[in-house]
């Protein structure tokens, strides 16, 4: 579930590896660069925290960075555990 932490949207990701965690990165960025919205995100070995805002906005949440939060989850495999 994504929570609202200092004017962004936020979820940490648990993979079985760092493997899954890359591959899950790089199917991310490849959304990030179709939509033109690139997540502020850290990556420790089999786990990936991601932020997202809309700077152009102002750094706070919109619609926006809600799509982008739904279509992230979407990318996750269904036997990830996130």
């Amino acid at each position: 579930m994504w929570t609202e932490v200092d004017h962004a949207l936020y979820k940490k990701f648990l993979f079985a590896n760092f493997s899954e965690a890359f591959a899950f990165m790089t199917r991310v960025a490849l959304l990030a660069e179709s939509e033109q919205h690139h997540p502020r995100w850290m990556n420790e070995w089999n786990q990936v925290a991601i932020w997202l805002q809309t700077h152009d906005a102002g750094n706070i949440i919109t619609e926006k960075d809600r799509s982008m939060a739904r279509k992230i989850d979407q990318l996750v495999p269904k036997d990830s555990g996130s």
